[in-house]
């Protein structure tokens, strides 16, 4: 496993600018990655991309897209796609509290599961499909 493999980062929760790009601090290139906070009363800009669409998701608060001049409110935990040449914009209606969203872009079509699996971490070779390794049995309480 070369030293660039795998990242690890923490998300800034009290964040004072407005982005905070994972996609950086983690060193990816094949999807961009940012955390956005949004103060009380504050938004984003009216914007749409060309070829990139987006994955919202609300970690505290609650944010209100406006999705071409139309509202629409996404409670925490919730999560909207937009494509990339809708015109959007994010906003923090609330007077009182911090929104906070994971913002996801990307373009192209996604590989699907292209995924290998091992029983054991010391079994060898090319792995297998999810589908052919069972489950592990839930760990000792």
């Amino acid at each position: 496993m070369a030293a660039d493999d795998v990242a690890f980062t923490t998300i800034d929760t009290k964040n004072s600018e407005r982005f905070q790009s994972l996609r950086r601090e983690l060193g990816v290139s094949s999807f961009g990655i940012n955390v956005i906070t949004l103060a009380p009363r504050q938004r984003g800009r009216i914007h749409a991309h060309e070829r990139q669409e987006e994955v919202f998701v609300v970690l505290e608060g609650e944010l209100t897209i406006g999705i071409e001049g139309e509202e629409h409110t996404v409670p925490r935990g919730g999560a909207v796609r937009v494509a990339s040449s809708v015109r959007r914009q994010l906003v923090n209606r609330s007077t009182t509290t911090t929104l906070l969203l994971l913002a996801l872009g990307g373009e192209g079509e996604h590989a699907g599961r292209d995924a290998r699996a091992w029983e054991e971490w010391d079994e060898a070779g090319e792995g297998r499909t999810p589908q052919e390794v069972p489950l592990p049995a839930d760990l000792p309480v």
